[in-house]
């Protein structure tokens, strides 16, 4: 279902969207990478062409590999109608978390993509099954959740819905395997920001001050 020559679509390119697709890059793939918003077009080029000069620099990847990853990296304008997803076998949504907008795009994204594709939300607080509601084949859709920044934090929560196809479970679990990956039950916060919540509301005893975060948060944008 999933292998590296599968095309993987993006949308949203700010920093989480852009460390996604760098992710994907990595492993690999085929990347088109699209945002409504055309200064943020460049911006992401420009981004994911340092994280790959870094990790050349660092010895991480080989001195010529930026070069080549980024030959398979297509940024474009997103209209209404994403048709420049129509060939990606795996598209993953890192926008806005609003969940009337999401369902709006995985609509449209049914209607452009090929029957098989794999649509993904990168979603941290929103339910899957919820987001998946406004597919005809609910089957097709689960969660990705990267942390940020992607290139950086290898932990992923996969997070089928209720309608997911465990078919698309595994698979999605098998080729996100490069990043260290945990399956999470679709429930509000998933694992780590469900156990983290509480740590974000606590006070030191003595003090006013909240406790900093010591688990990573994401952010769509």
């Amino acid at each position: 279902m999933l292998d590296q020559s599968t095309p993987v679509g993006v949308l949203g390119a700010g920093t989480m969207g852009s460390g996604i697709a760098q992710v994907a890059l990595a492993a690999g793939h085929p990347v088109v990478l699209a945002d409504s918003r055309a200064e943020a077009l460049p911006r992401a080029r420009n981004g994911i062409a340092k994280g790959l000069a870094k990790l050349a620099e660092k010895g991480r990847i080989p001195a010529d590999a930026p070069a080549a990853m980024l030959d398979r990296l297509t940024i474009t304008a997103a209209d209404d109608s994403l048709s420049s997803f129509s060939s990606a076998g795996l598209v993953i949504e890192a926008i806005v978390e609003d969940l009337a907008v999401k369902k709006k795009v995985f609509s449209r994204l049914e209607d452009v993509c090929y029957a098989d594709a794999v649509l993904a939300t990168n979603t941290s607080s929103l339910p899957v099954t919820a987001i998946a509601a406004a597919l005809s084949k609910p089957e097709r859709a689960i969660g990705i959740h990267f942390f940020n920044p992607a290139p950086l934090l290898p932990l992923v929560e996969i997070v089928p819905g209720l309608g997911t196809d465990p078919a698309v479970t595994a698979a999605v679990k098998t080729r996100v395997d490069a990043c260290t990956t945990v399956l999470a039950s679709d429930t509000p916060g998933f694992i780590v920001n469900r156990i983290a919540r509480p740590l974000l509301t606590a006070k030191r005893p003595g003090s006013t001050k909240k406790v900093w975060p010591i688990a990573p948060r994401s952010t769509g944008r």
